[in-house]
């Protein structure tokens, strides 16, 4: 799945999705509260169309049914996109079955032109006020954690005068949150699906949070992307760890559920429960299997991965 594919979906859907459970009712239905059907061990956060089948296009609805299959935490790329009405129900119905809500996007992502990297100031002012915007939106959803992604390399720039810009926007960036207690999440991001962009690599973020030296300023391990990029997953992870805000996940190859590639979730998760984390695993992937049948199978994979 392209990345920007994935996240121009998301700001373009005010639509939402649910997924699919065990004996609910037809998609579209107005869901009501059953019994949860799972119990899963770490907060892993669906994202609006993942469950569509289901749920019906009511995001709302949508929020129900992950709740009921036992899901605790919800993440929305494109959250910032939505109308404030549509966020301040999202945030009621979260609040009201005890939901986390994880990250949105917090700005606009450069996939191909240097963004923080080059040091141009008019950019770096850019970014800096749709931080700011941010703080409206995570307050409103009761959000603790925004994506950044910092854009693409300079090519005529050395590596080192580049990382300088990148630390001293993010340096910016995290006073301007945290006074409200919100982390931007740094997410390096695989050669592979993104040639080019500056942050790529989990040493590399982690070199940049201790450089900026924020409780506002974290890495999110896309467990995907560090597959592709680096490998070595539980080792980095260890190494990243105090620096790690934010999980993602996704199999690698595919970018579906966990147990349709070659990543070993359940010794990955059982690794991020031992060293007792508390935060988010956020479901940034596709299903193997359209419809039903394939939500069905998104939630019996959570349930096979989270055993242990």
């Amino acid at each position: 799945m392209d990345r920007r594919k994935f996240v121009k979906q998301k700001l373009m859907a005010t639509t939402a999705l649910g997924l699919g459970g065990i004996s609910l009712g037809t998609a579209g239905e107005k869901l009501g509260t059953p019994p949860v059907k799972n119990t899963f061990q770490l907060k892993y956060a669906p994202h609006l169309g993942m469950f569509k089948n289901h749920a019906g296009d009511d995001p709302v609805d949508q929020l129900n049914f992950m709740a009921d299959q036992g899901f605790t935490a919800f993440e929305d790329n494109g959250m910032k996109g939505r109308s404030i009405q549509t966020q301040e129900k999202m945030a009621s119905t979260m609040a009201k079955r005890n939901m986390t809500m994880g990250v949105f996007v917090a700005h606009e992502i450069f996939w191909k032109e240097p963004y923080l990297t080059n040091g141009d100031t008019a950019l770096r002012e850019k970014f800096l006020k749709e931080i700011q915007e941010s703080v409206a939106v995570a307050k409103r959803v009761n959000a603790k954690w925004m994506t950044v992604v910092p854009g693409h390399i300079a090519p005529r720039l050395n590596m080192a005068y580049q990382t300088t810009n990148v630390v001293e926007a993010l340096k910016r960036a995290s006073d301007i949150l945290e006074p409200h207690g919100i982390t931007m999440v740094l997410e390096p991001l695989n050669f592979r699906d993104h040639p080019g962009l500056f942050l790529s690599e989990s040493p590399q973020a982690f070199s940049v949070c201790k450089s900026v030296d924020s409780p506002s300023c974290k890495i999110l391990f896309d467990i995907y992307h560090q597959q592709i990029q680096e490998g070595n997953l539980i080792p980095n992870i260890d190494a990243c760890w105090d620096e790690i805000g934010y999980f993602q996940i996704g199999d690698n190859p595919g970018r579906n559920e966990p147990t349709t590639g070659e990543i070993n979730y359940t010794n990955v998760f059982k690794h991020i429960h031992s060293k007792g984390f508390q935060g988010i695993l956020g479901m940034e992937h596709g299903n193997s299997i359209q419809g039903k049948e394939g939500e069905l199978a998104v939630i019996e994979a959570y349930k096979k991965s989270d055993t242990f």
